[in-house]
């Protein structure tokens, strides 16, 4: 579409905007429809397509003018900040509503709880409507906005949302934007028989094309939903379901389905989201020889997502949901063009599993090469830096920096996997294998933080040493999160040290999914102990309490500049700075159970000058040297700064 025919799709509606927020959804659709036009034609050059543009303008509008007054004014609030997601006065959690406190009434009564630990950003699994029995824990979805009623209502969780952001809690939900579930009001129209419906997904009569998908569609769950396509009996037809037989991928090849979706997005944030997260956006957009993952198609259509959203509801951010190779991920933020106007949030997933790998290995240098040779993310993008999450952890590091090592890549993630998932002996961690595939040696890890760490066995065992250095890989691993440059997300249930939960394996709608092991109810029992007994839960509760109260106090860890990697000499050693120009933090981590040593002639060579009177942030110690070395115990984590 030329620029004239633009201008006069443009001049047709600014007659409309009679106020102050009307003036300003003009201006920014100004401002960006050529680049909205650009992406959408790239995507859609087909003639037929090409008439759905301007219907995508008019739902733009319509979208825009239901948005809530209020919800109106905090985006022009947000606007004029600029970047407020790179603060270092965030700090999250994420949570099963029903498995942290029953319903969205339950989560209510535990604001305090939040504010008590310094959270005051709460990502929520999914709680919208979803199908009973198997269903992905909620991303299978029957629907993007009715809250499913084992939580509560609409009007609850509105509620809810209002009283959130009047203590300046955010709020981010979950968007499934690759797949439906088989329930979905449009999957229920395709099966009835209406074709514009079997359009909206990957909808065969016969096999030539599904064969022909398969034949380089990866396996996500070879285990339990081998095959990337299931027959639907009552439709006749194949239909594409990447992930399990019940979540059928939607085909945004059809335009359609993109302005669809984009009512969904809306009406999502309309309910008071402040972040949605874009699940499984590296499967978006298909194409027969390819792997239909990271395909450039799903950057514009993931861009286009966001320019749009930008324009209708500019207070609402994105976050990446790619948990991908190192170098993928960074595409995510916008390349080229693109840059600056895709996702202003990713998962940083390749810090989280090298922090694993040096759990394991006791040594840094895999994680300072991974680090150092992979590209910077933009400097308006940001991370959401965490060690466990609802998910399994994947060993997604790259090949060649394994091999450059030294090392072999599959006998690397073999030890990996056997030191994490009860193959040797000696090992302190206690997890489980997921999705493991025979063929071709690939696993993933489950397992709560704290069992990961040791303290399950140590536990059993009654050592007390061994629970002492548990804790100390816990808060040493959440102090790298909270102190690296993004926003740090607490997983529930690790503030205080819960451990795996193995009751999955009686419930048969989860037995065959090792990750609700690292699932479970929150110990309301223990939490209501932590001022009264002193134990592992209280001192991991409040050593997190502290590390988050010194982070909101030093502007030095908002994420405006990266941080700066220092190559130990040590190789148990991981150390890295951040700096505003002004001040300077060092952190330095020892991922080794013996004690180690940095000698100041290196921590001169990155700044570090005992004599200028430095100390630990955390203990507030002040820095000491014992001839010429800085000590560190096992698994000691140090905040270095100015006294």
């Amino acid at each position: 579409m030329n620029q004239a025919t633009l201008h006069q799709l443009m001049t047709k509606r600014s007659k409309k905007y009679v106020d102050a927020s009307h003036e300003a959804f003009g201006l920014r659709l100004a401002t960006n429809i050529s680049l909205i036009s650009s992406l959408y034609f790239s995507l859609y050059p087909e003639k037929e397509k090409a008439s759905y543009f301007p219907k995508l303008l008019d739902k733009m509008e319509q979208l825009f003018f239901k948005r809530p007054e209020e919800l109106k004014e905090l985006d022009l609030k947000r606007a004029k900040v600029g970047n407020w997601y790179q603060s270092e006065q965030l700090a999250g959690m994420q949570l099963y509503v029903d498995r942290f406190n029953k319903d969205i009434k339950g989560l209510d009564e535990k604001l305090p709880y939040f504010e008590e630990l310094g959270i005051n950003f709460l990502h929520l699994m999914p709680i919208t409507t979803r199908p009973a029995g198997e269903n992905d824990g909620g991303y299978a979805v029957n629907s993007y906005h009715k809250i499913d009623a084992r939580y509560g209502t609409r009007k609850e969780f509105l509620a809810f949302t209002k009283k959130a952001r009047s203590k300046n809690m955010i709020l981010m939900l979950d968007f499934v934007v690759n797949h439906t579930s088989d329930e979905f009001e449009w999957a229920k129209k395709a099966i009835a028989g209406e074709e514009k419906y079997q359009n909206y997904y990957y909808t065969y009569p016969g096999r030539q094309i599904p064969d022909a998908f398969e034949k380089t569609l990866p396996e996500i769950f070879p285990a339990t939903a081998p095959g990337s396509f299931t027959y639907n009996k009552s439709m006749e037809r194949w239909v594409m379901t990447c992930f399990n037989s019940y979540q059928w991928d939607l085909n945004y090849t059809n335009p359609e389905v993109f302005i669809a979706m984009l009512e969904n997005l809306l009406n999502l944030a309309n309910m008071g989201v402040d972040v949605v997260r874009f699940d499984a956006l590296a499967f978006l957009w298909k194409k027969i020889g390819t792997i239909s993952q990271n395909l450039p198609e799903a950057h514009q259509l993931v861009s286009l997502f966001r320019m749009c959203l930008q324009v209708i509801a500019p207070g609402v951010i994105l976050l990446a949901e790619a948990i991908v190779a190192p170098r993928n991920i960074i595409k995510y933020f916008g390349e080229g063009l693109l840059e600056g106007n895709e996702c202003e949030v990713a998962y940083n997933a390749s810090l989280m599993a090298l922090l694993w790998n040096s759990i394991a290995t006791k040594k840094t240098s895999l994680l300072y090469k991974s680090l150092l040779e992979t590209p910077s993310k933009p400097q308006d993008g940001t991370w959401i830096n965490y060690i466990r999450c609802h998910d399994d952890i994947g060993l997604g590091y790259d090949d060649d920096f394994i091999r450059d090592l030294g090392l072999s890549p599959r006998e690397h993630r073999k030890f990996l996997l056997d030191y994490y998932c009860g193959g040797l002996d000696w090992s302190p961690a206690k997890g489980l294998l997921f999705m493991y595939n025979p063929k071709n040696g690939d696993g993933r890890i489950t397992g709560s933080a704290a069992s990961l760490l040791g303290l399950e066995k140590a536990l059993e065992q009654k050592d007390k040493n061994s629970i002492t250095e548990a804790v100390a890989k816990i808060l040493m691993l959440h102090g790298i999160i909270l102190s690296y440059g993004g926003i740090p997300l607490i997983y529930a249930g690790d503030e205080i040290g819960m451990l795996n939960d193995y009751t999955f394996l009686e419930n048969e709608d989860h037995k065959d999914d090792s990750r609700w092991v690292n699932r479970p109810k929150q110990d309301w029992e223990a939490v209501n102990k932590l001022a009264s007994k002193k134990n592992h839960a209280s001192s991991i509760f409040n050593g997190l309490k502290k590390m988050i109260q010194l982070r909101k106090k030093l502007p030095v860890f908002a994420d405006v500049s990266p941080p700066i990697i220092h190559p130990s000499s040590n190789p148990h050693i991981f150390v890295f700075e951040r700096t505003n120009g002004k001040d300077r933090v060092w952190v330095i981590s020892n991922f080794d159970e013996n004690t180690q040593f940095l000698h100041v002639s290196w921590l001169f060579t990155i700044g570090i000058h005992p004599e200028n009177n430095l100390k630990d942030g955390i203990t507030g110690k002040k820095l000491k040297l014992e001839r010429n070395l800085l000590q560190l115990s096992a698994y000691e984590h140090l905040w270095i700064m100015a006294g």
